[in-house]
């Protein structure tokens, strides 16, 4: 698909607007790279006051929603995010129809409707994850900002055929390809599977999120946190990248790996520290 926009079309949809042209373009390399089909996938991104008021009216409540979730701990704060059953391929050419620029009420009891969400669609229905993610991650990282939802294939794919231990996951991701180790030092969280869109997944999800960047959903696919869009995708890419190298040689003899060693040699080069009780050293 592709999308040519006039300067006229781009002002109309925000496209001059940072975050919302990140967004925009996000989603579109996401489903490009097959990992949302349909309406699958989700974003979030956490957004200071100071810029978003340089483009939209934060004075100007379109409207309301009360969510089935608290959200005191977010009070006050700014969010865009995806709408929920929109079509990630869509959003570059419609942006004000399938995002939505949301503040959370000062007492953290309804979400006001800022900009976009056009024809009363509703942010996703992932938000309570989002939120209770961010939620735990702002904790760990005050500079934390995105969450970040796909169905990456071959991380959906692994988790059919690799035992679902966190320890051992993490392990095969980091001897697929030398980057891992420090792209992830901290590993991948893994929960059961379980019904999404429920309060019970975000809990389980957000309890991963105070140790882990990234947390798999099993045959369904992968959480990923940043401090920018950039961070929280390219977290999620390099995660599918090392699942599509062990899908292609799952099966087939292994006559050379990177060694517990090798990964430990690999961590001090750059100055991160590998999760304790994977590498046997």
């Amino acid at each position: 698909m592709n999308v040519t926009l006039t300067n006229e079309t781009t002002q109309a949809a925000g496209f001059h607007i940072p975050f919302i042209r990140e967004m925009a373009e996000i989603t579109q390399h996401m489903w490009k790279n097959g990992w949302d089909e349909r309406n699958g996938g989700n974003v979030s991104y956490l957004l200071e006051e100071e810029e978003v008021a340089k483009y939209i009216d934060i004075n100007h409540v379109i409207r309301k929603i009360k969510p089935a979730f608290s959200m005191q701990e977010l009070a006050g704060k700014y969010f865009i995010v995806t709408a929920s059953g929109k079509y990630f391929k869509n959003v570059l050419a419609d942006p004000e129809s399938n995002l939505g620029l949301l503040r959370v009420s000062n007492d953290g009891q309804e979400l006001e409707v800022l900009w976009g969400l056009k024809s009363g669609a509703n942010p996703t229905s992932e938000l309570p994850t989002h939120f209770m993610s961010h939620i735990e991650r702002l904790k760990v990282d005050p500079k934390h900002r995105v969450v970040m939802h796909n169905h990456a294939t071959n991380v959906l794919a692994m988790t059919f055929i690799h035992e679902l231990d966190e320890l051992k996951f993490t392990k095969t991701l980091w001897q697929m390809c030398t980057e891992c180790v420090v792209v992830f030092p901290d590993g991948v969280g893994i929960i059961p599977w379980m019904v999404p869109g429920l309060n019970e997944i975000g809990r389980e999800t957000a309890e991963k999120m105070k140790e882990y960047h990234a947390v798999i959903w099993p045959q369904h696919g992968i959480f990923g946190t940043g401090t920018t869009i950039d961070e929280a995708f390219g977290l999620i890419e390099t995660i599918e990248k090392a699942a599509q190298v062990y899908m292609l040689v799952a099966g087939h003899e292994i006559r050379q790996r990177i060694t517990d060693q090798q990964l430990v040699t690999l961590a001090e080069a750059f100055g991160v520290t590998p999760r304790p009780g994977i590498l046997n050293i």
